[in-house]
């Protein structure tokens, strides 16, 4: 991988709100039907900040109804469910918690048609990474409608800050299509049950060996069968649409979100103790039982090699949530 050449959107583009209805002489624009920027500087940075000030009242406050009002998708399960999670632990809140703040910030954004829109933004965050550096947050924003707040869906990390090298032609990237015509070896929109299928089977070849793929099937064959405890998993895709933006090799990057259920159950005259951040997010309270039903919600991000070039998936991040649980 590597990084990308920074750039910023051109002030000459108008808001996202010029862009959706534009009148020259007699002519409107519609940006259901034309191919216009998906934001423009000024709208990416108040999202930006949006974000960032929610974020910061979300985990301070540790409410979270707060994160409906600056994010979507795979990033509110997430999140929402870590501060269900965190409340459990501190019901009133969190007043400690250290803000996160940006600086560095860069927009990737591409021309197109139709709802949804979305955009990429990455900044240099205050927080760090284990080998001691400020890690960089890329953020997948997106909207529904002309109406609606731009919220951020996804969330990723790269090693060392370095993202995959996205195409960039005239100062905007390119979308790349979800379905038959994209290009790539796996469709953006066929990625979450491609996925999820290969967890739960083991078959097909997609993807590239690694910690998210190979990796974590093996993990979970160590840990299904242990003295007084079984563990079963069964993975499904998500219905979250994709965030896809084509690179410079002919390929994607590739924001999207699977849900994967987890069974434990301990031997006779066991039983599992529930961890008050646990509680936090369950459907039906208790303190032990013998058998416990989890689902968890999973983003990734990943590189998608183009056909004509073949070659596998890379999952480059993925963050997870245990978004509920429930005796059984």
């Amino acid at each position: 991988m590597t990084r990308r050449s920074p750039f910023r959107v051109p002030a000459a583009v108008t808001s996202a709100a010029a862009a959706l209805v534009m009148l020259s002489g007699c002519m409107t624009v519609h940006g259901e039907r034309e191919e216009l920027p998906a934001v423009s500087q000024a709208d990416a940075t108040k999202a930006l900040k949006q974000f960032t000030d929610g974020f910061n009242k979300a985990n301070r406050t540790l409410d979270p109804k707060v994160n409906t009002s600056f994010e979507d998708g795979a990033l509110l399960a997430i999140d929402q469910a870590g501060i269900k999670a965190a409340r459990g632990v501190r019901p009133n809140g969190n007043p400690n918690f250290a803000p996160l703040a940006f600086s560095d910030a860069h927009f990737t954004v591409p021309k197109q048609k139709g709802w949804p829109k979305f955009f990429v933004g990455d900044a240099l965050s205050n927080r760090r990474g284990q080998n001691g550096q400020n890690t960089r947050w890329f953020l997948a924003f997106s909207r529904d409608s002309f109406n609606a707040p731009w919220r951020a869906a996804y969330l990723a990390t790269f090693p060392g800050n370095k993202a995959p090298q996205l195409k960039v032609t005239d100062g905007f990237a390119e979308a790349v299509p979800t379905d038959g015509s994209s290009g790539l070896t796996v469709d953006p929109g066929k990625l979450s049950q491609t996925y999820a299928d290969y967890l739960g089977t083991g078959k097909g070849d997609a993807f590239a060996p690694g910690r998210q793929t190979d990796g974590w099937r093996a993990q979970r064959a160590k840990d299904a069968n242990k003295p007084g405890v079984r563990i079963q998993w069964e993975d499904q895709a998500s219905s979250l649409p994709p965030v896809a933006l084509r690179t410079t090799d002919g390929g994607a990057l590739v924001f999207f979100s699977t849900v994967y259920h987890q069974q434990k159950t301990v031997s006779q005259g066991w039983t599992i103790t529930v961890p008050a951040e646990v509680r936090g997010v369950m459907d039906n309270p208790v303190n032990k039982t013998q058998r416990m039903a989890f689902t968890s919600v999973s983003g990734q991000a990943v590189t998608v090699p183009a056909k004509a070039t073949g070659g596998k998936v890379k999952v480059l991040y993925r963050i997870e949530a245990l978004v509920s649980a429930k005796a059984q």
